[in-house]
């Protein structure tokens, strides 16, 4: 007969054991999965990372590089330095000032030293190389030039202890550099940049060839495109039409941890050879005269609606205007400083609302004409003051 107390017995210690094991084989395993599947995520993500870096790079050398001699006036050269490691170029990528027609990209923000012609104020030496630019004023009378110089160029990476990284970089004129991309090694036998131009053959046949890298770097040495001096082997950088990148990222780590991702690009240069022909003379002649009045918008709002008429040179004379730029101060103001914004011609005759007053203030404006050189016009018309009632 089994009593009471004989069901109720606890678990030996034999049975303990074996759970222990068993809990310690499960957890164990539990643990492998788990650290595996951790490694897993973090090697996904480190290759994703440095995938993402590449395209990064490699996009906005794109995007930036087709502009290359955009708007770019016949005598300023559209490519500055071609070498292994640098590529210098002029193009008007970027304006400061609303509704410019002929830049790229429009950024309120930006500095003006970073959206106008380079000056022999502003002369640097090219990164990376001895070269320096500019030896002339590219925005004076006989170029007349809006065209900013951009420049990408890799250097070794200071960031990390690698003496094989590089970073890719960026700058504008003589502003900083800024970095655009990390983690960058060179491919083997490789260089970061490539070039092919046109060549001639002895019938006259064109066609693409490529840059020989013995011969790098290409340099626009003559200062002025289309001058007497520039031509033979001066000129070679004047014929080249697209540029192969050819990166190859890591994620950072080293030895069997290490993972390599390459990527080569060719890019297009559409407007390389085609500059701007500058027809236009002398400064435009304005003329007119810029009306200013208090105005309410159906919404109630304060406003300052700006008139004038076409310039004088816009309907007659050299006919070359092609906008008209808008200063706006407080009356207060003993300057004009930067321009407000800047109007396209062909719609005479004009009108602006300015919507972005504050009540209680009181403000003049400024109006020149600009033609294609760009030049503004010598003279100018100044509105009376208008003040914003409450």
């Amino acid at each position: 007969m089994t009593t009471r107390s004989q069901l109720r017995r606890g678990v030996t210690l034999l049975e303990l054991l074996v759970a222990l094991i068993v809990f310690g084989v499960v957890t164990a395993g539990a643990l492998r999965f788990m650290s595996s599947q951790s490694g897993a995520v973090r090697l996904g993500n480190d290759r994703m990372g440095a995938l993402q870096n590449l395209q990064f790079g490699l996009g906005m050398l794109d995007d930036q590089l087709r502009t290359a001699g955009s708007d770019v006036p016949d005598k300023q050269p559209y490519l500055v330095y071609a070498g292994a490691n640098v590529i210098a170029f002029n193009a008007d990528y970027a304006s400061n000032v609303a509704g410019d027609p002929y830049s790229v990209y429009v950024d309120p923000d930006a500095p003006n030293g970073t959206v106008s012609a380079m000056t022999t104020g502003q002369q640097i030496t090219i990164p990376n190389t001895t070269f320096i630019y500019p030896t002339i004023n590219y925005n004076t009378s006989g170029v007349n030039s809006p065209a900013e110089t951009i420049i990408f160029f890799l250097a070794p990476d200071t960031t990390t202890a690698r003496t094989d990284d590089y970073a890719l970089y960026r700058q504008v004129n003589n502003d900083l550099p800024e970095i655009v991309s990390h983690n960058i090694l060179a491919t083997t036998g490789l260089p970061f940049f490539q070039y092919s131009r046109v060549v001639a053959d002895a019938s006259g046949e064109l066609s693409i060839a490529q840059v020989p890298a013995a011969t790098l770097p290409l340099m626009h040495s003559v200062a002025l495109h289309g001058d007497a001096a520039d031509t033979g082997t001066a000129s070679v950088i004047d014929s080249i039409r697209a540029v192969r990148v050819t990166f190859t990222v890591t994620d950072g780590n080293t030895g069997v941890k290490e993972h390599k991702r390459q990527l080569s690009r060719l890019i297009t240069l559409p407007n390389a050879g085609l500059p701007v022909r500058q027809t236009c003379g002398d400064p435009p002649i304005l003329g007119v005269a810029l009306t200013a009045i208090e105005q309410t918008l159906p919404s109630g709002d304060k406003a300052v609606q700006l008139t004038w008429n076409a310039a004088v040179d816009e309907i007659g004379g050299e006919k070359d205007v092609i906008r008209y730029v808008i200063w706006r101060e407080l009356s207060t103001a003993t300057s004009w400083g930067d321009p407000y914004l800047s109007i396209p011609a062909g719609a005479a005759p004009y009108t602006y609302t300015d919507a972005a007053v504050d009540t209680g203030s009181t403000y003049k404006y400024k109006l020149k004409a600009q033609d294609c050189s760009p030049s503004l016009s010598t003279t100018e018309a100044v509105s009376a003051s208008v003040t914003i009632a409450p």
